[in-house]
């Protein structure tokens, strides 16, 4: 393998990203499976060599330049302070970040000037409330920051929100607007992003979140009843029309979202449609 035209990918070595990544990359067509624990793998066959790293600090090694491109989360991307971009968001790992105090303490936004901020993403949030023009001091903690107001290091904190279930247990509530929503992105830096490799590696991507996405639906349809089906299963640009031995009957077949294919099947029934046929896509181009 060439080194000097292979393609160095970030992958998070454990974690909430790290089990999603490694099924997205394989589905591409990457080799991901490891022998042990060893932190490089290296793929001959597409030029592309995958480091296991810790998910905090794959934006690092993308933004100087170590790495061309990585798996992470916008938060942590956004958290890093570097100068590595987000190139395509991912779809998974999606994740709320929301300012929380003590019931009945705090509304709006303004309410933090002058207060103390818990938070594990200190310079995402320390951001926000720039660009918001509040001061506060932000505390960095690690994590468990929902302890912090009650031992007395913080007024207020910033964490990611789910159920709500661990602040009401806190005795917090969450107030003022989201401060950010996060997923699992693709990351390089913006000079690479027209990279003939990181192209590559994007549509390959994007053609994996395309087909878990999409099913393929065939079916027959009277000529008379085409310009309906049509109408509901307006595919990509146009579907694919073939004719039948039967003149007065046509052949469709067009991608349509997954979820709700049932109910368009339904619809295609209602409008003429017949021999409904769904099935799976392995993988896709567009």
């Amino acid at each position: 393998m060439n080194t000097t035209n292979v393609l160095r990918v970030a992958v998070p070595n454990k974690g909430s990203l790290s089990e999603q990544s490694i099924s997205l990359l394989s589905e591409a067509g990457y080799k991901t499976r490891r022998r042990g624990r060893e932190l490089v793998l290296s793929d001959s066959d597409n030029s592309v060599e995958l480091f296991f790293l810790r998910p905090r600090d794959i934006a690092v090694y993308v933004g100087r330049g170590s790495i061309h491109a990585g798996i992470t989360g916008r938060d942590l991307l956004l958290d890093s302070g570097t100068a590595a971009v987000e190139h395509r968001p991912l779809g998974f790992a999606r994740s709320t970040f929301r300012f929380a105090a003590p019931v009945g303490t705090m509304q709006n936004l303004s309410d933090i000037t002058g207060k103390r901020v818990a938070a594990s993403y200190d310079h995402l949030v320390r951001t926000y409330l720039e660009e918001h023009n509040i001061e506060a001091e932000v505390v960095h903690l690690d994590g468990a920051v929902e302890s912090s107001i009650r031992l007395g290091v913080a007024d207020v904190i910033a964490d990611v929100v789910e159920t709500g279930s661990t602040l009401k247990t806190a005795g917090l509530e969450v107030f003022a607007e989201p401060i950010l929503t996060s997923e699992a992105v693709l990351i390089t830096r913006k000079e690479l992003r027209e990279d003939p490799r990181v192209i590559t590696l994007d549509r390959r991507l994007e053609g994996v979140q395309v087909a878990r996405s999409y099913v393929l639906v065939d079916y027959n349809v009277r000529e008379v009843d085409l310009e309906a089906t049509i109408a509901i299963t307006p595919g990509f640009g146009s579907p694919t029309i073939s004719p039948l031995v039967n003149t007065q009957w046509i052949a469709v077949r067009v991608m349509v979202p997954a979820q709700g294919v049932n109910l368009v099947m339904d619809h295609l029934h209602e409008c003429g449609a017949r021999g409904i046929i769904v099935t799976q896509i392995a993988a896709s181009r567009l």
